[in-house]
């Protein structure tokens, strides 16, 4: 057990600014209610493009809450921020950081020679 006092930082947020959550009725089994209230929710990610959608329960506010889980856990939402941490912590784009990688002096180029051995070309 971690006892030490360790201090987490908060890189970025996201609000309800970069969403965009919209309802709609249910429809399927669960009765009348489902197909007279705006119950199920979809909940999209305006940057990423990813989605979490729910429709399973009757209330409103567990299907909001089980799409937001399922939106967090979306690959593209993933990717994103994956992205946006690296950009937050480097304060450089992926290309730039992709840019500077590949500059001459970090690449090796090496082809196999006439006996079969790698060689590096200069």
């Amino acid at each position: 057990m971690n006892t030490g006092n360790t201090k987490r930082e908060r890189l970025f947020s996201v609000t309800k600014k970069d969403l965009t959550v919209k309802t709609f009725k249910s429809g399927g089994p669960g009765g009348q209610h489902q197909n007279k209230t705006d119950s199920g929710v979809r909940i999209t990610h305006k940057d990423s493009g990813a989605f979490g959608e729910s429709r399973s329960h009757k209330s409103q506010y567990r299907n909001k809450k089980e799409a937001l889980h399922r939106l967090v856990k979306h690959p593209k939402f993933k990717i994103w921020l994956n992205i946006k941490s690296h950009e937050v912590i480097t304060k450089k784009t992926i290309e730039q950081s992709v840019e500077e990688m590949v500059q001459p002096q970090n690449l090796k180029v090496e082809v196999r020679g006439e006996i079969g051995k790698w060689e590096e070309i200069l």
